[in-house]
């Protein structure tokens, strides 16, 4: 009996599975929540697809395995096992060190070809879909000195 060839579902891990709030602390550190619903997507999309995560982080020390750690905690949090839920990260996951040639992405940082060019100045003002939370949450970070002066 042949397994039948599950096309590829590439998905971003910062901003798509991990909210992203916080600035950037490394490849290893993963501070915030996932995007409400990412985790339940990913497990229903591994029975169509097969789920690749790609993110800036895969080519660095430590991105691969902090972003496995991320998803495992994550999927147990749903009330899976930790042995199953290391089978999916370790077994049923795909974690490319490059762009994997998908079917489709998932990605905030992407502008949708459509046959024809963006202008420039579009391209100048794109926002990912969580920028304003982002813009919040860094403006909301004050110190103690912020706090006491006056």
């Amino acid at each position: 009996m042949t397994k039948v060839q599950k096309q590829i579902l590439c998905l971003d891990f910062d901003g798509v599975i991990h909210s992203y709030n916080s600035p950037w602390k490394g490849a290893s550190e993963i501070p915030d929540p996932p995007v409400p619903g990412a985790i339940e997507f990913i497990l229903s999309a591994m029975k169509s697809f097969e789920v690749n995560i790609y993110s800036s982080r895969s080519n660095q020390v430590g991105g691969i395995s902090a972003m496995q750690k991320y998803i495992r905690n994550n999927i147990m949090d749903l009330g899976y096992s930790e042995i199953l839920a290391n089978t999916i990260v370790n077994h049923e996951i795909k974690w490319p060190q490059a762009k994997p040639a998908a079917f489709v992405t998932i990605d905030d940082r992407v502008v949708c070809f459509t046959g024809k060019f963006p202008s420039i100045e579009n391209l100048l003002d794109f926002k990912p879909w969580n920028w304003e939370e982002r813009q919040v949450a860094k403006n909301s970070s004050y110190t103690k000195s912020n706090l006491t002066s006056n």
